[in-house]
């Protein structure tokens, strides 16, 4: 019974609670740097970071892809998403549906929010959004599919 039912939640990871179906355009920045509350040193003692300064990881990190967010069982969503996005423009976050199924449907990766702490980390409400690189911060928008087909 554990075996049939962990393979159950891997097959179909619980939805992501309190993403709703995008109605009307939404779009902020999400601004990743992080203040620093205590020194960092490297393994020689040598200060990597000190207390109070401000970080931003994109300015070591080159981001290429958009990660785009959908609830998967909503056709519409998966197949804008499909027309729109490769593998090598995005990455596809579902928040609900089956992922292993859609790779095998689709042969392309598929991820999930499990948990929902991507959504959360960028204040994603509704789905289909799409998090894009924008210099050094990320833009995130919540798109209603019926604008994405245009």
């Amino acid at each position: 019974e554990f075996a049939r039912r962990s393979e159950a939640r891997i097959r179909r990871p619980d939805p992501v609670v309190g993403i709703g179906l995008a109605t009307t355009p939404r779009s902020w920045i999400y601004d990743p740097a992080i203040t620093i509350d205590h020194d960092v040193f490297d393994t020689k003692g040598n200060a990597i970071a000190r207390a109070g300064q401000r970080v931003n990881p994109l300015d070591f990190v080159t981001v290429r892809q958009c990660l785009v967010f959908i609830d998967a069982d909503d056709r519409d969503q998966l197949d804008w998403a499909m027309r729109r996005y490769t593998d090598l423009t995005a990455k596809i976050v579902m928040v609900k549906g089956a992922p292993l199924e859609a790779m095998t449907r689709w042969r392309r990766r598929f991820y999930f929010d499990q948990g929902g702490y991507l959504t959360a980390r960028f204040g994603i409400h509704a789905v289909p959004a799409v998090v894009e690189p924008a210099g050094k911060v990320m833009r995130v928008s919540e798109i209603p599919v019926s604008i994405g087909r245009k």
